[in-house]
């Protein structure tokens, strides 16, 4: 039996295909990246494009949005062959691409980024900033998405931004509409939001390429599942087909484990332990406290897990306790039962922590660097002499670090930013534990990377903590949060709401902690798979 038509809002009723791909091909250089590549898509059809980094999903995706022009293959819209002149021809015709990495100007408000190059004119010459914000609060109200229109994206939260670029690729009013990693900062509740949104527009027909690590969102968005691996085609099938496992498999050309290994917490004087830790940070509207009588103490070997939802204080907790924090921090932070005072991250680094932030690219790595320079960065003083660097320390730190994190590169003089997501976070993780810390704070230490690199770093982690690191970890992946850690604080709000021991941890235990007093404490609970 058929399946039915489909109708947009006025009730014409909208083509089958809209999209066809036909053998495409791309090369950098040498290096062939895809091969043979095809596919079909439907209108009002989520397809979930998924591999492993480097597979060529981007490529195929910047393709597709007219970002590169130079490839084999044809490319067909609505039935005609195509070849886009650039990413606004890409627009014109009706694909929308929402990036990975953020491409927003801090500088201007979320109105301003929404509409940036199309702005309401009065004249021809001046832009009517009235009529401008009120087509972007019309455009957020309508997606659910609570943020002023005049706020500056540069003040915004990363979940906030990503949302920001959701509205930005909506406000074109595609037909085709393609998302890269959508929801890796957002939270439970905005998750939901980002899911009713495609859905509705699926309905309407818009078509949607949905590229995730995330199997629980692939599994419950997308009607096909497409799979790329080593940039060749591999299945493409309808998700009711298919198991988590089957994709995966699929994915690695392997089987992938996730079994925790026993690890146990040495006994003794806590590496770590906070007490009373706050954080006060100035605002618009004055003062705020954003975190709020935090204690806990973390033992030498122990994985010790910090979740709740977006703006619950997780990041601030890292951020304080490393001297990284923007604002008057107040509390006690005590390094092998010892008080000690953090001002600054030179000073934490001195004391024995090491910080491995959410954000690799912008905070974690100098992208335009070697692998040499980014692992001597933290080391500079102990691997220089009387302040002039010395290469061939340099050269065996990076070695010993892309040997014993197994960092898939062409030489230790590789520019960081030409590696694979899960290859930079190994870079990151290098640098620090270069400087042989006693303590490891992780802020997502797995955002963004493809599920073959996340177990990787998973047992890197476990067996960091068997040799007796004490590891702090935030996630907003609560499956990662629970096969990680032994106890895991989980905050709402600004304020701890409990300890949760390994045994006693469950979906439902942390949700429930983590949603009180959140407004979105309801959706949350339903959704049950990210903090």
């Amino acid at each position: 039996m058929a399946a039915p038509a489909r109708h947009d809002r006025a009730g014409v009723e909208i083509p089958d295909a809209v999209l066809r791909v036909r053998r495409i091909g791309k090369s950098f250089g040498p290096a062939r990246v895809l091969q043979d590549v095809s596919l079909d898509l439907k209108a009002g059809e989520i397809l979930a494009v998924v591999g492993e980094n480097g597979a060529g999903k981007s490529t195929l995706m910047k393709i597709l949005a007219g970002i590169y022009d130079d490839y084999d293959g044809a490319i067909e819209l609505s039935g005609r062959p195509i070849r886009f002149a650039g990413v606004r021809d890409a627009e014109r015709r009706g694909i929308a691409i929402i990036h990975q990495e953020l491409n927003l100007v801090p500088g201007l408000s979320v109105a301003e980024n929404i509409y940036l190059g199309r702005e309401p004119m009065r004249f021809g010459v001046i832009v009517d900033r009235a009529s401008l914000f009120k087509a972007a609060q019309k455009l957020l109200s309508e997606l659910g998405i609570r943020i002023d229109p005049a706020s500056r994206v540069g003040r915004l939260r990363i979940g906030e931004q990503q949302l920001v670029e959701i509205a930005k690729a909506i406000s074109v009013g595609a037909r085709i509409l393609i998302m890269d990693e959508p929801t890796s900062a957002l939270s439970p509740g905005e998750t939901e939001t980002l899911f009713a949104i495609v859905r509705r527009l699926a309905s309407e027909g818009v078509a949607v390429i949905y590229i995730s690590h995330r199997m629980d969102e692939i599994m419950a968005l997308a009607d096909q599942v497409m799979v790329l691996r080593d940039g060749r085609h591999v299945l493409t099938a309808p998700i009711g087909n298919l198991s988590r496992a089957s994709i995966i498999a699929a994915m690695v050309g392997r089987e992938v484990t996730s079994t925790r290994q026993a690890h146990q917490a040495k006994a003794g004087t806590p590496a770590l332990s906070v007490t009373d830790l706050g954080l006060d940070v100035m605002t618009r509207r004055g003062r705020k406290r954003v975190i709020d009588g935090v204690s806990f103490s973390v033992a030498p070997g122990e994985i010790f897990g910090i979740g709740g939802l977006l703006g619950s204080g997780r990041t601030e907790i890292l951020e304080t306790i490393f001297g990284a924090s923007e604002g008057q921090s107040h509390g006690t932070i005590a390094i092998a039962g010892r008080p000690v005072e953090i001002t600054s991250p030179h000073k934490a680094r001195e004391l024995g922590l090491a910080f491995v932030p959410e954000d690799r690219k912008l905070k974690g790595l100098v992208l335009a660097d070697t692998i040499s320079d980014n692992i001597a960065l933290p080391s500079f003083a102990r691997l220089s002499r009387f302040g002039v660097r010395r290469p061939a320390r340099e050269e065996s730190a990076a070695m010993r670090q892309i040997r014993n994190l197994a960092i898939v590169c062409q030489s230790h003089a590789q520019a960081s930013g030409t590696l694979s997501g899960g290859n930079q976070q190994k870079i990151v993780l290098g640098k620090w534990l270069e400087t042989s810390p006693r303590v490891l704070l992780l802020d997502e230490p797995t955002r963004g990377i493809d599920v073959g690199a996340k177990q990787e770093i998973h047992d890197l982690i476990i067996a960091l903590a068997q040799e007796g690191l004490a590891v702090v970890v935030v996630s907003s992946e609560l499956p990662e949060l629970l096969h990680l850690s032994d106890r895991i604080l989980v905050m709402s709000e600004g304020r701890p709401q409990g300890i949760v021991s390994r045994k006693a941890a469950s979906e439902e235990a942390i949700m429930h902690l983590a949603a009180r007093g959140h407004r979105d404490a309801t959706t949350s609970q339903k959704q049950g798979n990210r903090i």
